[in-house]
């Protein structure tokens, strides 16, 4: 089995509400918005629901991992919510930061080290993230664009300012979980 399949991370589909929320999330001024607050609105509901439920979860019926990553100039253990993509059963995680300007931490981590942990609903694997090819890179962003449309706002209005990283997750311990 696969990290995809190990993990049961999948999305659900979209109600109305979520269709809204991933529309609106796609746009510049929501775009903006999300970069700014979503991570302190995820941090309120995943206490709230004693880690049940994140915020795009709830608002959006995205499916959200947990990535936990060593900071390049701190060596302290950093851990970012992000929307991965199912892809050929491992996950794919895009570097888009809502479109935004500026790179996101978390990928400057992984390309300092790719090794990481990722856990979804109380399940955690040791991973190892590789840059995705130009042709994988391709299959992602067409994959994420059909549960989340924004990942191809976010591509377009990036355009030429910065390269969108892409990586694939491994496991580097065939699935073995993390701990007791």
């Amino acid at each position: 089995m696969g990290l995809a399949s190990d993990l049961d991370y999948s999305h659900s589909s979209a109600n109305p509400l979520h269709r809204f929320v991933r529309w609106a999330a796609g746009t510049r001024p929501g775009g903006w918005v999300f970069a700014h607050s979503l991570r302190h609105l995820d941090d309120v509901v995943v206490r709230l629901s004693r880690g049940r439920h994140s915020a795009p979860s709830l608002l959006a019926g995205l499916a959200v991992l947990e990535v936990t990553t060593t900071g390049r100039r701190s060596g302290q253990r950093r851990s970012s919510h992000l929307i991965a993509t199912p892809y050929d059963d491992t996950l794919a995680l895009l570097g888009t930061n809502f479109g935004q300007a500026s790179t996101p931490a978390w990928v400057l981590n992984l390309e300092a080290d790719p090794h990481a942990t990722v856990t979804y609903r109380g399940t955690t694997r040791e991973v190892t993230a590789r840059a995705a090819t130009p042709a994988e890179t391709e299959e992602v962003f067409a994959l994420a664009g059909q549960f989340y449309p924004g990942y191809l706002s976010y591509r377009q209005r990036v355009g030429g300012t910065r390269r969108i990283r892409a990586f694939v997750l491994t496991s580097p311990d065939a699935g073995r979980p993390v701990g007791p």
